[in-house]
């Protein structure tokens, strides 16, 4: 479980910050060098490297250098990891509604009973 809380938090963590979830958004397109990544983004490049290391170090891009080229491409089996820990959520909410409303249902039921 602790595992799966640090990929979680590590998922959620590179894409709190709206580059890294455009970087994501363009990548869904298809892979991309990292210069052309860059180039919608007014910051230094050192600057937008961290950004690329970031979502790198928690799985969400792979990188791979040909030549001078550093080209990024997104690993959408990743995102999976969000996926499922919104179904998790998701469950739990309806399992909660469910016995809250058993529980007005029972109510009702027992101060309206014979």
């Amino acid at each position: 479980m602790a595992q799966y809380s640090a990929e979680v938090d590590g998922v959620f963590l590179a894409l709190a910050d709206p580059t890294r979830r455009e970087v994501v958004r363009r990548l869904g397109r298809g892979p991309l060098s990292v210069g052309d990544l860059a180039r919608g983004f007014s910051m230094t490049l050192p600057s937008f490297m961290k950004h690329v290391r970031t979502l790198e170090a928690n799985g969400l891009i792979r990188t791979v250098k040909t030549g001078r080229v550093r080209t990024c491409a997104l690993r959408r089996e990743r995102l999976a990891v969000i996926d499922d820990w919104l179904a998790e959520q998701r469950r739990e909410w309806e399992e909660r509604t469910d016995r809250l409303e058993r529980f007005v249902t029972e109510t009702k039921e027992h101060d309206h009973g014979p």
